[in-house]
């Protein structure tokens, strides 16, 4: 679904992406994992059309390097960012209508559908319906941001540190709702932190270092890489035990 190819990206005269080569298939989560600064946010931005770029981006065979981030959200691409951007002053239910303008536009159409899945995929958000968002929990702003990216009805769900700043019960309960959601048909590109997380859910995974990837393959066979572990899932198997 998703073909990256030869992929390089720059802020200025600096180049953050070198030569990338990424793909995600139909149905499968992806894990894009590293250390901060290593490049992960920079190639989400850059699928998003965020970031000047060169190489070869294209979904479903459609080029998406020169469309424009309105256009990549039109093909189906939502992109989750880190930092949970929710709108504070709108109840949780009128952001969720926000989330659907990707398919429906500024149109009067029934999103009820949409909403009974997200509903039933994030209960306390249906309970909370009524609430104005700046009074949200973390993870329950971590949950509506997903779920409002859901009422866009993606086609491939790019997900930037979902874990970031959640409690250790509320991070196993989302990453339980992101399994969910991929088993349910919707491809994920998921950049994360805990790279140890990451890989145990993931189907294949990147591994991303300056801009570079160093190693690609199933999540499970990286999880065994003594070079994986001593680079990225030391510390957090010595914290874990």
């Amino acid at each position: 679904m998703l073909n990256i190819q030869n992929l390089t990206a720059r802020y200025g005269s600096i180049e953050a992406l070198h030569g990338i080569d990424l793909e995600v298939g139909k149905g499968e989560l992806i894990a894009l994992v590293g250390s901060n600064g290593a490049g992960k946010t920079t190639l989400l931005n850059t699928i998003s059309g965020h970031v000047a770029k060169q190489g070869s981006i294209s979904y479903n065979g459609k080029d998406l390097a020169r469309m424009s981030p309105k256009k990549i959200v039109n093909e189906g691409i939502l992109h989750v960012p880190e930092g949970r951007h929710v709108f504070p002053g709108l109840t949780v239910m009128q952001n969720l209508i926000v989330g659907s303008v990707a398919w429906r536009g500024l149109r009067q159409k029934n999103v009820d559908e949409d909403l009974e899945k997200v509903f039933e995929l994030f209960p306390r958000l249906k309970e909370r319906s009524t609430q104005l968002t700046w009074s949200l929990s973390g993870g329950e702003q971590q949950m509506l941001v997903v779920a409002r990216a859901m009422m866009g009805r993606p086609k491939l769900l790019m997900l930037d540190e979902p874990s970031m700043g959640l409690a250790p019960k509320v991070i196993d309960e989302m990453f339980d709702k992101i399994i969910e959601i991929n088993k349910a048909g919707t491809p994920i590109l998921l950049v994360e932190q805990n790279a140890l997380l990451a890989l145990e859910i993931s189907d294949l995974a990147y591994v991303i270092e300056q801009g570079n990837i160093r190693f690609h393959g199933k999540s499970s066979e990286l999880m065994d890489d003594p070079r994986v572990r001593e680079a990225y899932l030391g510390k957090m198997e010595d914290s874990a035990s």
